[in-house]
């Protein structure tokens, strides 16, 4: 130290001059004197440090041999890694090697899934028939009275003990095929929506009509017993569902369920359409009716589909676009367009005089221009008006766009009390083949715009077309009140029932629709995992290029501590997820229907999103007759090119499948227990071995599976006998080994459990809760997977990831189409239980587990030139065991011979020097003196040195996308300065508040509409204000995002630099651990460069798009095949039937009233 200062004070004593100061001078000089010494006495400790610090490669790169071989010989004891491999490599010359033809897969996949689907179909068909038949022969009743079950009203009794009308007994027992809900197999129920009276007349008849098909629902459940639920939606309301259940209204009381708003019986109902809502924003507009304008809206928004095309319009003194992205075109109703607009219509505000005629040939001539390029539906097209007056004269419009043929139909609304324009709204319907309705209340508005659906109908039901249609993929968490079941992914196959009566055939009645539900966990199950590789995977697509089922999939996000879906969940379309097809080759032939195949170089990541895997994945794809579908499948190269096959006896595997530690996923079918109801509670290796014992004869099981399974069953039996041999010698146990594990292709699991659970650091290791580390229906475990991209015989350490990437992402485990009921509602109940006095003792075991590490191996099978994946080993230890075993190797002692060594000797990694990292090769840390740095990334914790590494190429960064992620929306700004500076603004806005919501109160409970004839039983509100005015926090909305993953470049096995940053140096050394995936790191720790290096994190960045780019991309059309059928036009239409006014009786007081309270509320 002193001579570094007396060299420093040298240096500086040479003035500009060149003249040698003296010493003794005194004054100004020897206070800069003293100053400068003080700065160089400070600056000293950096000079040393540079002159001084080196740490020699040749030590560390010694650490790392010797640590590679004492975690080698850890991990190859406990797992029995060569005693397994050597027992494949035994059984290579009886084996045969076959090669995957996927052409030919997929082919046998896709006539599986059709013969299922078919099965639906059939079923459908003999439902219409039998309820048309049924209204045939059925008179209508004007005094009928009928006790049907109600749903709601099952086995509830009144005070005196006595039970509800239209309720009664109504056995229920809870039933494996329905997802444990409490049905009844033998009678179906109905439910009634709490807006329409349960004792209507036209109900009581359909009720009573409807009757004959509960023969037919059992009929078919017995035809196909893997048919789910069966129903019959009714056009006056009522929803006939099979088996009967308990219907349980939300937390209101409110049955919110219609079922002609369920995509299923609109699309069915109609043909596709394209449609133009024009509305109303002139300023006599205001207050209530503008409410009921937008509630119209998005009413009709909700009828619309895939298949369908719309864009909206509002009118005043001129025309306008709510979007005007879209003007001029159609855009696909699709969910993000649908909740887009819905958006954009909760923000129309009033003024102005209402000029409609501009706004209807603005209308005309977009359906005109759509139709002749060939773009929307090529189908039915209407424009809805929603007005509460026309004064204007629109002839000489419709003369000029829509006569003679009426080729657009026109449907009016009319809001509001006032009926002084009805006359002109009327006439506007009833000569473009349309339907006029007076919608006065926010409770008229449901029944009301169901009218056009009838009209559109109309054709079709004349011509007797019974067109099948099939549901995109969506979740009914409406229909359901469990979350288990209303999570559940499905599509819907359904059929329109008409009236066949000679009298009413002009008229086009449609009775409602017909169809059953089928899981698409379920239909996932004919393309099974073992077929497809280690890697490999099937997917459907809609004829729109949406996703049906996809293992990338994730439709749910956690909102708190509560599943939901996704806003969006439905409309993810295939290029979102199989993104590195930018030219979207695949996407093109899947939808066009075309059969083929290509192949792709992907990225894919793994181990919840964070590390990356490069494969080259061959694609192959169908199109499933008779349904809207394509079905395409994935094998990777190296992985999913071939399959081989052995033989044993029945006698001898069976008796190795036996084994206690040996397991086989329930979510693959080697059994189908679905069937006979007798084996539902039947687990698939239960069931595999009453079918092999001669037991269960009669099940139906898939041998080739079977046979691989009894084969590897044999084969790696002696690892149970090994396992127990090492847990039996407790004396020779290294402390901190807790399991060890196996997989094979077959999906067969064999573990050892070294430790109890009491001591047992990864207590959800290998359980049911663990879906990562399992056999599932859409991946096989990681540590197979990442096993498989790893040398064979060569050990991979990872930690696994405890949580998800960051607050931006969604919900990340494998809540996709084939996650079971069971398995949502454990989650459920798990995120929905209460905060207790113990979390923070949970949270501190949740940490603790998370320091272990996986140590993995793949098992290959090599005959001739051509090797197969047959499974994967490993063993779980804690982080701890590592950590002993590095600290006792990276630390010199001190009688180390220090002689030859350049740079610091004896080199200790517990010296406060330096600091010394074990990490993996997707940069993740696993050892350090930190003991929180475990298992974060290691560009956070030192950003100089991974920067300094990807610059010299040993780790690369690779870019990943998600198309499915969610992002916090900030809320908007609001001034809290108005209220303040003006008090008489503040007590009025209370004031309009109130009264607002007053009225609304009034309004949804039809106070102010106790005119109408037609009594309302239960009524309920239909319309939530609290819903309407939901705060705009930081809520999460659909987005897309960048983030990196990082990848070590192996054939870097070592290197080392200095790091100048500013007054320091910092040196480091980096040494690949041989025969794994592991580097040692040793950092100078006295040299701090976060100033000029920051940490490098791995958050995702919300991709940002400008307006002009967000423009182009929310206009642009992907290719899409249009559904085959469409009804349009029957010349025997009767188009006369076009609607007209409500009678209207109203005491003058109560009427005056309302218009006050409507005054104020403006």
């Amino acid at each position: 130290m002193q001579i570094a200062a007396a060299a420093g004070m040298n240096r500086w004593s040479w003035g500009n001059t060149g003249n040698v100061r003296k010493p003794e001078r005194s004054g100004p000089y020897r206070g800069r004197l003293m100053m400068l010494l003080w700065i160089i006495l400070f600056s000293s400790p950096c000079l040393m440090v540079e002159g001084q610090m080196k740490i020699p490669p040749e030590t560390v790169q010694q650490w790392a041999i010797s640590f590679s071989k004492d975690i080698a010989a850890l991990s190859a004891r406990y797992s029995g890694a060569k005693l397994l491999q050597k027992k494949y490599k035994d059984i290579e010359g009886v084996v045969k090697m076959e090669e995957v033809d996927g052409e030919e897969l997929v082919k046998n996949f896709a006539e599986e899934m059709e013969e299922m689907l078919g099965r639906k179909m059939k079923s459908v068909k003999r439902l219409a028939e039998a309820a048309e038949d049924a209204d045939l022969y059925h008179e209508y009743n004007e005094t009928l009275e009928f006790d049907y079950y109600n749903s709601l009203l099952i086995n509830m009794v009144d005070e005196d003990g006595n039970s509800l009308p239209l309720g009664g007994e109504f056995a229920l027992e809870k039933n494996e095929h329905f997802n444990k809900l409490p049905v009844n197999t033998q009678l179906s129920n109905i439910q009634v929506p709490t807006n329409v009276y349960n004792k209507d007349t036209d109900i009581l008849n359909g009720a009573y009509m409807s009757e004959a098909l509960n023969d037919v629902f059992i009929d078919n459940f017995q035809k196909d017993p893997t048919l789910t639920w069966q129903y019959f939606g009714s056009s006056t309301g009522f929803f006939r569902l099979y088996p009967g259940i308990q219907w349980i209204p939300d937390e209101n009381g409110v049955v919110t369920f219609d079922c002609r708003n369920r995509n299923w019986y609109i699309q069915a109902a109609t043909s596709p359409k394209d449609v133009v809502i024009v509305v109303d924003v002139s300023g006599s507009m205001k207050g209530l009716r503008l409410t009921i304008a937008k509630h119209t809206i998005n009413t009709i928004l909700d009828t619309l589909g895939e298949n369908d095309f719309v864009n909206i319009i509002a009118y005043s003194d001129y025309v306008r676009y709510v979007e005007p992205c879209f003007k001029g075109t159609l855009v696909q109703a699709d969910l993000d367009n649908r909740e887009h607009f819905k958006l954009l219509v909760d923000g129309l505000h009033v003024k102005g005089e209402g000029k409609v005629k501009k706004a209807m040939k603005e209308s005309f001539k977009i359906l005109n221009e759509a139709a002749a390029l060939g773009q929307g539906s090529l189908c039915n097209q209407a424009i809805m008006l929603i007005t509460d007056g026309a004064m204007e004269d629109f002839q000489e419009v419709f003369e000029e766009f829509n006569w003679p043929d009426r080729r657009v139909r026109v449907f009016t609304y009319l809001i509001g009390r006032e009926m002084t324009f009805a006359d002109n709204v009327k006439w506007i319907a009833c000569n473009n083949k349309g339907y006029y309705t007076h919608i006065s209340t926010l409770a008229d508005v449901q029944e009301n715009v169901m009218e056009y659906l009838h009209v559109l109908s109309r054709p079709m039901v004349i011509n007797h077309d019974h067109d099948i249609i099939w549901t995109e993929a969506y979740m009914d968490s409406v229909l359901f009140n469990t979350q288990a079941q209303s999570l559940l992914l499905m599509t819907s196959v359904a059929m329109p029932v008409f009236s066949k009566k000679e009298e009413t055939l002009s008229h086009g009645i449609l009775l409602g629709v017909v169809g059953t539900d089928v899981a698409l966990r379920e239909l996932m199950k004919m393309a099974p995992r073992y077929k497809l590789g280690v890697h490999g995977y099937a997917f459907l697509i809609t004829n729109n290029g949406y996703i049906l089922s996809h293992p990338e999939l994730r439709p749910l996000y956690k909102e708190g501590k509560k599943l939901k879906p996704k806003p969006n969940y439905n409309s993810v379309d295939l290029s979102e997820v199989e993104w590195e097809d930018t030219e979207e080759t695949l996407r093109t032939a899947m939808v066009k229907g075309e059969n083929g195949a290509m192949s792709l170089d992907v990225r894919t990541a793994v181990d919840k999103g964070t590390r990356v895997m490069f494969l080259k994945n061959d694609y192959f794809y169908t199109v499933i007759n008779e349904t809207p579908f394509s079905l395409g499948i994935v094998l990777t190269r190296g992985h999913g090119e071939f399959i081989f096959m052995g033989n044993v006896s029945v006698e001898e595997g069976l008796h190795d499948l036996q084994a206690p530690d040996l397991t086989i996923p329930d979510e693959w079918t080697y059994c189908e227990t679905d069937i006979d109801p007798g084996h539902r509670k039947l687990s698939q290796l239960e069931a595999v071995v009453r079918f092999l014992t001669g037991k269960e004869p009669e099940l139906e099981c898939d041998m080739q599976l079977i046979q691989q399974t009894l084969f590897d069953a044999v084969v790696t039996a002696p690892m149970e006998a090994y396992w127990t041999a090492l847990m039996l010698n407790t004396s020779g146990m290294d402390e901190g080994v807790e399991t060890a594990f196996l997989g094979t292709r077959s999906g067969l699991m064999r573990f050892q459990r070294y430790t109890g659970i009491e001591k047992r650091v990864a207590k959800s290791f290998l359980t049911a809760t663990d879906k990562e580390n399992m056999f599932t229906l859409d991946h096989f475990p990681v540590w197979y997977r990442r096993a498989a991209e790893n040398p064979a015989g060569q050990f991979l350490y990872y930690m696994p990831r405890q949580e998800t990437r960051d607050i931006f992402r969604d919900y990340e485990a494998d809540y996709s189409a084939t996650f079971s009921a069971e398995e949502v509602e454990r989650e459920a109940e798990e995120g929905g239980s209460k905060q207790s006095e113990a979390e923070e003792e949970e949270d501190e075991e949740e940490e603790e587990a998370g320091r272990i590490v996986i140590a993995t191996t793949s098992i290959t099978v090599t005959v001739g030139k051509r090797t197969a994946i047959a499974g994967a080993i490993g063993v779980q230890m804690t982080l701890e065991l590592m950590e002993s075993r590095f600290w006792a190797i990276a630390a010199q002692p001190n009688d180390t011979d220090c002689s030859n060594v350049e740079g610091i000797c004896p080199l200790r990694c517990d010296s406060i020097d330096i600091e010394c990292y074990v990490i993996d090769n997707n940069g993740f840390v696993l050892i350090s003196k930190q003991r929180n740095d475990a298992g974060r990334f290691f560009g956070e914790i030192d950003g100089s040195v991974m920067t300094t590494l990807i610059r010299m190429g040993m780790f690369k960064r690779v870019s990943l996308f998600d198309y499915q992620a969610m992002c916090k929306m900030s809320s908007h700004s609001v001034s809290s300065a108005r209220p303040l500076l003006s008090p008489f603004y503040g007590l009025a806005s209370a004031l309009k508040w109130f009264l607002s919501n007053f009225l609304l109160f009034l309004l949804e409970f039809n106070i102010c509409g106790l005119w109408h004839t037609e009594p309302f039983a239960d009524a309920k509100p239909s319309f939530s204000v609290a819903s309407a005015h939901k705060k705009k926090g930081d809520v999460l909305q659909p987005c897309d995002t960048e983030y990196p993953s990082f990848v070590y470049e192996p054939s870097v096995k070592e290197t080392n630099s200095i790091i100048k940053c500013g007054r320091c140096q910092k040196m480091f050394v980096v040494q690949q651990i041989p025969n794994s995936n592991l580097l040692m790191l040793v950092v100078q720790a006295d040299c701090d460069c976060s100033r000029q290096h920051p940490p490098i994190t791995m958050n995702p960045k919300e991709v940002r798009y400008n307006a002009s780019v967000k423009c182009d991309r929310m206009r642009s059309q992907k290719i899409r095949r249009r559904p085959e059928s469409c009804h349009a036009y029957h010349p025997q239409e009767n188009a006369n039937d076009c609607g007209g006014a409500s009678v209207i009786s109203l005491s003058a007081s109560l009427f005056l009233f309302c218009l006050s309270f409507s005054a104020l509320v403006s």
